[in-house]
C-alpha cells in the first residue's frame, strides 16, 4: 500500500507523476493559496506534506498525527518550528542549491536597477515625459563597476553574488559572516570585514541572512545611519531581517541613496506602505527564484525529499536542526 501524501500547491505534471509512482496523493491545484482549514483537514490523513508556506508549529502538528515529513518548496524554512517538529518526530526538508544562481541574478538585477534608476527612468519614457533633452542631473545614476559592495551573510547565494561582483564588475567585495570563508577570499579576492566598517565603507549593502531569533530586525536605525548617504541597500533575504520603519526613515531623510527590495516585513506588501511611493526604491514581489527552470528543479527536489521521507529512506536535504531525526 502506497503512503499517503498531500501537495499544498500546484506543481509541474512531471513532478506530480514522479510522486504518483511512489505515493497515493492529493493536490491543491488552484493558484490561490490553500485555506488553512483545508490544509489542516488534509494533513490529518497523510504521512507526508509538500508545501511552500504556512506555519508548521505545535498547533499544526497536533492536527497531523500520522505526519512523518514536511517537504518545503523553497530554501528558507523560518516557518518551521523545529523544536516542535523534533518532539513530534517530524522531519523537515528544504530545497537548497538549485536556486542559488537564480537568486544571485536577481540580486544583481536589483543592484543595477537601483543604481542606474532603470525602473524610474523606464517610467519616464513609458509615461511620454521624454519630450525634450534632460539635464544631466535628471538622468544620473551611480556606477556599479569598481564600486564597493558589502555582503552581509556569505552563504551559498552570497558566494554567487560575490563571484559576479568580483569577476564580472571588478568590485571591491567586503563580507561579514559568522565564519570566515578563507577559500573564497583566496579565490575571488574578497575581504572579511566587521559589520560597522562594512556598513560605513560600502557603496552597496546587500543582505543575505536567514530569518531567525538572532537576525530579526538585524538592520535597524543604527545600521542605516552608519551607511553612506550615497549608498544603496539591497534585500533578497527575508523582510523581517530589516526594521522596515527604520529603512523608510533612512530613505526619507536622505541617510541612504536608495534601495532594491524583493522582500518585506508583510507580504504581500500593504498598499499604504510608503516604500511604494518612493522613486528611489525598486520593489519586486518576492521573485528571487522565479524562473521556470529553477521552480521546476525546486519542485523535483522537494518531491524527492517527500518520497524519501515516506518510503523509509533518508531525504537528501533535511534542515540542520532536524538532522538528528534521520541519523
Amino acid at each position: 500500500m502506497k503512503p499517503k501524501v498531500f501537495i499544498a500547491k500546484p506543481i509541474p505534471i512531471e513532478v506530480e507523476e514522479y510522486i504518483a509512482h511512489y505515493c497515493e496523493y492529493k493536490i491543491w491545484n488552484k493558484q490561490e493559496p490553500i485555506p488553512m482549514e483545508v490544509l489542516l483537514k488534509e494533513a490529518a490523513e497523510v504521512e507526508g506534506l509538500m508545501t511552500s508556506k504556512g506555519a508548521i508549529n505545535r498547533e499544526f502538528l497536533n492536527h497531523a498525527p500520522h505526519l512523518k515529513i514536511v517537504s518545503k518548496f523553497g530554501v528558507g524554512y523560518d516557518n518551521f518550528d523545529t523544536a516542535a517538529m523534533k518532539q513530534c518526530g517530524v522531519v523537515g526538508t528544504h530545497t537548497p542549491f538549485v536556486l542559488d544562481e537564480t537568486v544571485a541574478d536577481l540580486a544583481f538585477g536589483l543592484i543595477l536597477s537601483a543604481a542606474r534608476r532603470i525602473p524610474e527612468l523606464n517610467n519616464v519614457v513609458k509615461d511620454k515625459r521624454w519630450e525634450k533633452p534632460f539635464t544631466d542631473s535628471f538622468i544620473f545614476g551611480q556606477d556599479v563597476h569598481h564600486a564597493t559592495i558589502g555582503i552581509i551573510g556569505m552563504g551559498r547565494v552570497g558566494e554567487k553574488i560575490a563571484r559576479r561582483a568580483a569577476l564580472g564588475f571588478e568590485m571591491n567585495v567586503l563580507y561579514n559572516s559568522p565564519r570566515r570563508k578563507y577559500a573564497l577570499e583566496e579565490k575571488y579576492g574578497i575581504q572579511y570585514c566587521e559589520l560597522n566598517p562594512l556598513l560605513e565603507g560600502s557603496d552597496f549593502v546587500l543582505l543575505m541572512l536567514p530569518l531567525n531569533e538572532s537576525t530579526y530586525h538585524f538592520m535597524g536605525e543604527e545600521q542605516f545611519h552608519r551607511m553612506k548617504s550615497t549608498a544603496i541597500f539591497i534585500n533578497c533575504a527575508r523582510g523581517q531581517v530589516v526594521d522596515e520603519k527604520a529603512l523608510i526613515r533612512a530613505l526619507k531623510e536622505g541617510k541612504i541613496y536608495g534601495a532594491g527590495l524583493d522582500v518585506y516585513e508583510a507580504e504581500p506588501i500593504e498598499m499604504d506602505n510608503p516604500l511604494l511611493n518612493m522613486a528611489n526604491v525598486v520593489t519586486l514581489p518576492h521573485i528571487g527564484s522565479a524562473t521556470e527552470k529553477t521552480r521546476f528543479d525546486m519542485a523535483m527536489v522537494a518531491a524527492k525529499n517527500l518520497v524519501a521521507g515516506v518510503t523509509g529512506q533518508v531525504p537528501e536535504h533535511v534542515v540542520p536542526e532536524l538532522q538528528s531525526l534521520v541519523k
